[in-house]
């Protein structure tokens, strides 16, 4: 049979699909509906062409992840390419116009001649629910930087001294503002009765905290226009903040349980610095199995922290990676110099050697990218001490 590649530009509602042969004569153009009845026709007309040596795509979830489960259901050879992969390679194709069909075409050619490009495999169901919970997690996180950030724009325009005095990562200073927002309202109260207030709704060294309020209030008796309003905005938005932290703090105690339930859970999680909340992300990242990366380097590559030397001398990192893995390896790399004498060790040596903070952090991750590659392939959990191998 004749040997094709198929290409799909995924998208929410519609995918195109190109299919060409082994000179890049377009086969079948066509776009179909996200939808299984079509999609499962698709399917069928594509291989009713010829032999299918790969399918393309640009999406590895989203509006993507109903036509990846059908083809990979059926046994099919499936290659993400990402979507500014797709958008780099096109400017070397005709037509100057972005279009679905061309980017499906480029998407099959791409399939045809490369051979670096990451395969889609099915997910077992644990790891698709920790893909979700950790996505899910990065929002509401994302959510509360944003309200965060709100609520001390608009604390700074009506009380700047107290912005500066408040942690707002902590929760004592957001349930202070649940109930006061302006200079007048907590000099009204004393340091006293706003111990007592904070006190009853159990917030830890609350003396403290009212002291700096108290403090803070004394040195600003001008009220600002539109105080009132604002302060009001300011309780609303510290609220936000407190019922945020309570989903998130949900949201971890889901994650850690299903990360538990994960068959490499107890080697992913005794490397240092790794918690149950990076092991989710690093499983939801690669799957927590090492088979589609040959070897280290790979997974390297992936991670972002492999750099490439360029032609000019320059050194740059690789453009196409996961942003998700490389901050597992960048963080659990900061919390091991803390917690790992090895870890710290290796950071000073390069920190010696004339290596500024990220670049010693960044070297640091490199090298622990062998370690998890090493433990899962062998199925063995981290040990300072490497394993004997006794001779045949």
């Amino acid at each position: 049979m004749t040997a094709i590649w198929a290409g799909i530009d995924a998208g929410k509602t519609h995918h195109h699909a190109v299919v060409i042969d082994d000179t890049g004569k377009r086969l079948l153009s066509r776009r179909v509906a996200n939808d299984e009845t079509e999609l499962l026709q698709l399917m069928a007309d594509v291989l009713a062409l010829g032999e299918v040596t790969a399918w393309g795509i640009d999406l590895a979830d989203g509006g993507a992840a109903l036509v990846i489960a059908i083809l990979l259901n059926h046994g099919q050879h499936l290659l993400y390419i990402p979507g500014r992969s797709v958008n780099r390679a096109s400017e070397g194709y005709r037509g100057d116009g972005k279009t679905d069909a061309k980017d499906a075409a480029v998407i099959a050619d791409q399939a045809r001649v490369r051979r670096d490009l990451m395969p889609l495999r099915p997910d077992d169901e644990r790891v698709t629910e920790l893909k979700v919970l950790t996505g899910r997690r990065r929002d509401l996180s994302d959510d509360k930087t944003r309200t965060v950030n709100r609520l001390r724009g608009h604390l700074t325009g009506i009380f700047p001294g107290l912005e500066r005095e408040l942690d707002l990562a902590n929760v004592a200073p957001l349930v202070l503002l649940t109930g006061y927002q302006s200079p007048a309202a907590i000099r009204r109260t004393g340091a006293r009765r706003l111990t007592t207030w904070l006190r009853n709704r159990k917030v830890i060294r609350p003396d403290q905290l009212a002291a700096k309020a108290v403090q803070a209030a004394e040195g600003q008796h001008t009220a600002v226009p539109g105080e009132k309003i604002t302060a009001q905005v300011v309780h609303s938005l510290a609220k936000e903040v407190m019922a945020l932290n309570e989903k998130i703090a949900e949201i971890d105690k889901l994650i850690e349980g299903r990360f538990r339930e994960h068959r490499h859970a107890e080697v992913i999680s005794s490397l240092p610095g790794i918690g149950p909340l990076l092991g989710a992300e690093f499983i939801a990242a690669t799957g927590g199995d090492m088979d589609i990366f040959e070897n280290a380097d790979r997974l390297a590559g992936f991670a972002g922290v492999a750099p490439a030397a360029r032609d000019s001398g320059r050194i740059s990192r690789p453009k196409r990676y996961s942003r998700r893995l490389q901050r597992v390896f960048y963080t659990s790399a900061l919390i091991s110099i803390r917690c790992c004498d090895e870890s710290r060790r290796f950071y000073d040596r390069k920190r010696a050697e004339g290596k500024r903070h990220v670049q010693a952090v960044l070297a640091l991750a490199r090298r622990r990218v062998n370690v998890p590659w090493a433990l899962l392939r062998d199925g063995r959990c981290y040990s300072l001490t490497p394993p004997v191998t006794l001779a045949a």
